[in-house]
């Protein structure tokens, strides 16, 4: 059987533009999860000039219904606006875009043929899908029942006229996997989810800074939440810092940290499992914004000794993590010639020090105001800085500090204090 899709292959390309080869297999590799996988096999074959011959991935999941083969690839789109890959917000269930990622094969390869085997009520059915770059809208698709047999489910994806190498899949397909999929196999670890690449796993471990496991009990209740807290090496792509929220090890709902993108590179994931979660609503909260979530828990004494006892240990994690970083802002300062001439060594010595201490210091209180800057913002900053400190000029640094920056109390009496003691040398 073959069918057109309702757009032309150019069309699909365009609306698909914002994939590259690295999203498109990663996509292939969701939608396996998706199907309820536990297990991706991604084989590789190489000619001796290191171009691929060959790539398939395969899972072990439920295979393609063929009633809902219209639903899988003949995706309805009504203009040519690319479609932005987006993260689930609550769920981490139904990862891929169920459909519209089976296409994106061109950008690494020309064909794609799925061999597919699901179960129904009237037994085992094995089917072929067929697809080429030149004709994106038109896919065609050999189905059968075999009676009373027995076997696996699950879907192989062979990609041939491959347009990248061995080297790109080891040099830059695979350490996106690995950043795209660690905090998804930490997730499911107990289910003994696994990557398997050319017979190996897939090692994430590799990109993971430290990780620390403990309990939360509320006093009064005695509910207990068992923690577990990955400081990640590397970025998490559109999954960003999230809370996961868990009961006995599925996953109930997910949010954002309240350490979640503050511009510092600080990437990380806390897996909280509890029964206390079983009967939780968290889908009233579903279109709220964060703030809103946290303060809806209000009226659970449990969540809020939670949320607030994560949030001081997340801070507490992230101190000597921002102190590392400004410790390296300053350098590439010092490198950069962004810091002030002095006229003389006694006036370097009196006034670089406390410059040092409180740009390391609004630094761990806000990365985001020194990134992103191009050498002369930066110099202009720093100066404007030390302008201010020179005229001794305390509570006006304060003041612009405070109103472009959002400090907490107890960040306000830190910043407070740190400009009244300018005069103090670096320790």
């Amino acid at each position: 059987m073959s069918v057109k899709v309702n757009i032309t292959s150019k069309g699909i390309q365009k609306v698909l533009k914002n994939y590259n080869e690295r999203q498109a297999i990663a996509e292939y590799i969701w939608n396996g999860f998706d199907a309820n996988a536990n297990t991706i096999y991604v084989d590789y074959v190489s000619n001796p000039l290191g171009l691929l011959t060959e790539l398939t991935i395969a899972d072990n999941g439920y295979g393609i219904n063929f009633d809902r083969l219209p639903q899988k690839f003949e995706p309805f789109f009504e203009s040519e606006k690319s479609i932005q890959i987006v993260a689930p917000k609550h769920t981490s269930k139904m990862h891929g875009r169920n459909g519209v990622g089976r296409l994106t094969f061109f950008t690494f390869a020309h064909d794609a043929v799925w061999h597919t085997t699901y179960q129904s009520d009237q037994g085992f059915h094995n089917g072929e899908i067929r697809i080429n770059t030149g004709g994106l809208n038109n896919y065609s698709s050999d189905f059968s029942t075999v009676p009373g047999h027995t076997g696996t489910t699950g879907t192989t994806v062979s990609f041939t006229n491959l347009k990248i190498s061995q080297q790109d899949i080891e040099t830059i397909v695979l350490p996106f996997l690995i950043n795209e999929f660690c905090w998804f196999i930490e997730l499911n670890k107990h289910k003994n989810y696994s990557i398997i690449v050319n017979g190996e796993a897939l090692d994430f471990s590799s990109n993971i800074k430290s990780i620390e496991e403990f309990k939360l009990v509320y006093p009064d209740t005695a509910v207990t939440f068992k923690i577990k807290y990955v400081h990640w090496k590397e970025n998490l792509h559109k999954e960003l810092s999230k809370y996961y929220f868990l009961a006995g090890g599925e996953e109930i709902y997910k949010d954002y940290t309240t350490l979640n993108k503050k511009s510092d590179d600080y990437f990380h994931s806390v897996y909280i499992d509890s029964d206390f979660f079983r009967d939780f609503d968290f889908k009233s909260f579903e279109n709220e914004e964060q703030v809103a979530i946290f303060g809806a828990a209000k009226s659970s004494a449990e969540y809020r000794f939670l949320i607030k006892a994560l949030t001081e240990y997340l801070k507490s994690k992230r101190k000597p993590f921002l102190k590392e970083y400004a410790n390296n802002l300053i350098q590439s300062y010092e490198q950069d010639g962004v810091f002030p001439v002095y006229a003389s060594e006694r006036e370097k010595d009196l006034r670089k020090p406390p410059l040092v201490n409180l740009i390391k210091a609004l630094y761990e209180i806000e990365p985001k105001l020194f990134g992103g800057l191009n050498t002369d913002q930066k110099k202009t900053i720093v100066r404007l800085i030390d302008l201010l400190m020179r005229a001794n000029l305390r509570d006006e640094i304060f003041e612009m500090f405070n109103g472009l920056i959002e400090l907490d109390a107890g960040e306000q009496h830190e910043l407070l204090q740190l400009i009244k003691g300018l005069e103090a040398t670096e320790k």
